[in-house]
């Protein structure tokens, strides 16, 4: 690891930790474990979708699921909601400067979300996204799992 921000920037990572605990407690826990997978594996951020993973598995949710989060449109293992909100994962993720997010996407997710739900998916996504940045940006290793 290059640096351990958790304490060399204490106060950077609790605003980061404040996020996360809004984020966490305003999205259904399944849901958000998906697209912190989701954004995790976009990202290439080992140390995040491993930590995703074991959590998911640890909360209940079916390996399989977890496996299929890499193809999660041709997946029957996801419900139109749950594609909603990994499609708008996938954009806020791979932000295009020249589009941002699409018309189709933000509409798909509105057919399926509330204002309010749809404004705390965004946080959640970005919010993961703060951490793989940090996470890849310190080289932050997954523990070995025997």
């Amino acid at each position: 690891m290059r640096m351990n921000l958790s304490k060399t920037h204490k106060k950077g990572c609790a605003a980061v930790l404040g996020l996360e605990a809004y984020a966490s407690s305003s999205v259904p826990k399944e849901l958000y474990e998906l697209v912190k997978l989701r954004a995790s594996i976009l990202n290439g951020c080992s140390f995040c979708t491993d930590m995703h993973s074991h959590d998911a598995l640890n909360m209940g949710i079916p390996a399989a699921k977890l496996f299929a989060v890499a193809a999660y449109n041709d997946s029957p293992l996801f419900s139109e909601a749950e594609r909603a909100a990994l499609r708008l994962t996938d954009e806020v993720t791979r932000l295009d400067a020249a589009r941002g997010v699409s018309d189709k996407v933000f509409n798909e997710a509105a057919e399926e979300f509330s204002e309010e739900e749809i404004g705390n998916l965004i946080l959640a996504i970005a919010t993961i996204n703060v951490w793989n940045r940090i996470a890849i940006t310190t080289q932050l290793e997954p523990p070995v799992r025997g």
